[in-house]
C-alpha cells in the first residue's frame, strides 16, 4: 500500500464508534424478562456470545445451546419469537440510547471531523440494525448525522454477517474507492476478518469485550482513537505491507 492516497474511513458502530456492548447486553436481558423467559445473560457469557455477529443470530446460536432438541421445534415459529425477542430488545436499547446511557469513544468525533475537513468520505458498516445506528449518532451528532456518511451498511442492507466481507464491499462500491484508497475502524477480530477479506487495511481500537481476540493482520491495534489524528492513519496505511 506505499503511496496510497487515503480517501475515506469507514467504521464499525458498536464497540468501535461507542461501548454499546453492556447496554446491548441489558436490553437483551430486558426481552427475555419481558418474554417470560429465565435467560440472563452475564458478562462472561456476552463476551463469548460476541462472536457471533448478529442480535438474532446470538439468540439462536444460545438457544441452540440450552436447547440442543431445537432443530425438533416448528422453524416459523422459533423464527417468529427470535423476531419478539430481538423488536423488544432493540426498543430497550433505543429507549436506553435516547436516556444517554451512551456515550461515543475517547477521538471517535474529533477524527471524524478531521477527516471531513480534509474532503475524505466516511461510511459506516455494521451487522447492527439501522435503528440502533440512528438512535445512537442521532444523539451524539444531531438530527442531520446521516449528512456526515456517504454511505451506510447494516443488517438490513448486508445480510451475510461479519466475518463475511459483503458489507465492507457494500461500502467500497458505493463509495467508488478501491479497497487501497480505503481504512477500516474496527473492535472485534470478526470485523478485522471481514475488512481484511475485502481488502481494506484495518485500525483496530480495543474495548473490554474483544481485548483478548486475535488481531493479527491488524495495521495498528490501540485501546481508542484518542490520540489517532489522520496523519497517524496515513502514515500506518502507507507502511504497510504490500
Amino acid at each position: 500500500m506505499a503511496n496510497v492516497v487515503l480517501q475515506a474511513l469507514i467504521f464499525d458502530v458498536d464497540g468501535t464508534l461507542a461501548d454499546t456492548e453492556s447496554v446491548h447486553m441489558e436490553a437483551f436481558n430486558h426481552a427475555f424478562a419481558e418474554m417470560g423467559m429465565d435467560w440472563v445473560w452475564t458478562t462472561d457469557m456476552y463476551t463469548k456470545l460476541l462472536e457471533v455477529s448478529g442480535g438474532k443470530e446470538r439468540i439462536l446460536h444460545y438457544w441452540k445451546q440450552v436447547n440442543p432438541d431445537i432443530k425438533e421445534l416448528d422453524a416459523h415459529a422459533l423464527q417468529d419469537r427470535i423476531d419478539r425477542i430481538h423488536d423488544l430488545k432493540t426498543a430497550a436499547y433505543e429507549s436506553a440510547v435516547n436516556g444517554g446511557a451512551v456515550e461515543l469513544r475517547p477521538g471517535v468525533l474529533r477524527l471524524m471531523d478531521e477527516a471531513l475537513a480534509a474532503g475524505l468520505q466516511l461510511a459506516i458498516a455494521t451487522t447492527t440494525s439501522p435503528v440502533n445506528i440512528a438512535a445512537l449518532l442521532r444523539g451524539a451528532i444531531g438530527a442531520d448525522w446521516r449528512m456526515n456518511f456517504t454511505a451506510i451498511g447494516d443488517a438490513s442492507t448486508a445480510p451475510i454477517k461479519k466475518p463475511h466481507p459483503q458489507v465492507y464491499l457494500h461500502m467500497l462500491e458505493a463509495l467508488q474507492l478501491p479497497a487501497s484508497q480505503c481504512l477500516a475502524i474496527e473492535d472485534s477480530s470478526n470485523g478485522l476478518r471481514a475488512a481484511t477479506a475485502a481488502g481494506i487495511g484495518t485500525v483496530i481500537t480495543t474495548n473490554a469485550f474483544t481485548a483478548h481476540h486475535d488481531f493479527t493482520g491488524a495495521l495498528r491495534v490501540v485501546p481508542d482513537l484518542s490520540h489517532v489524528t489522520l496523519a497517524l492513519l496515513r502514515e500506518w496505511q502507507n507502511s504497510a505491507p504490500v
